[in-house]
């Protein structure tokens, strides 16, 4: 986990925030945040005395993740799929070049692994 100087990280560090603004921000309980943390949907990064301070990417991630929750009802398990699934795509992205595909051998055998570990979160066979 990371670890941020509580005395030189404060409130007014850009792009980092306490639980409780975020909170505010986001229109969510601080409850809400810590169970998204324990369930590992967020990783906040954590001062010295161990206060949670959220990032402009988390605060994203959580929007993300609220949406998906209020708005397209899907369920918290769902989200932790969804968000493996979007981890692998963007693990996956970089490796689609087709040039680099032909001549690197080491590429597509990534490809492939990235490949089959998103089949397995769908739980789709992989010949399919």
């Amino acid at each position: 986990m990371r670890r941020v100087n509580a005395y030189t990280h404060g409130v007014s560090s850009p792009g980092l925030i306490f639980i409780s603004v975020a909170a505010r921000l986001l229109d969510m309980h601080p409850q809400t945040l810590r169970k998204y943390e324990r369930l590992g949907l967020v990783r906040p990064a954590r001062t010295l005395g161990s206060m949670r301070l959220y990032s402009t990417e988390e605060i994203e991630r959580l929007r993300f993740i609220k949406r998906l929750v209020d708005e397209e009802g899907v369920n918290l398990a769902g989200v932790q799929q969804l968000l493996g699934i979007a981890e692998v795509m963007q693990r996956i992205r970089p490796l689609l070049n087709d040039e680099l595909m032909l001549r690197d051998g080491a590429r597509r055998r990534r490809l492939l692994r990235e490949l089959a570990d998103l089949c397995d979160r769908l739980g789709l066979d992989e010949a399919s």
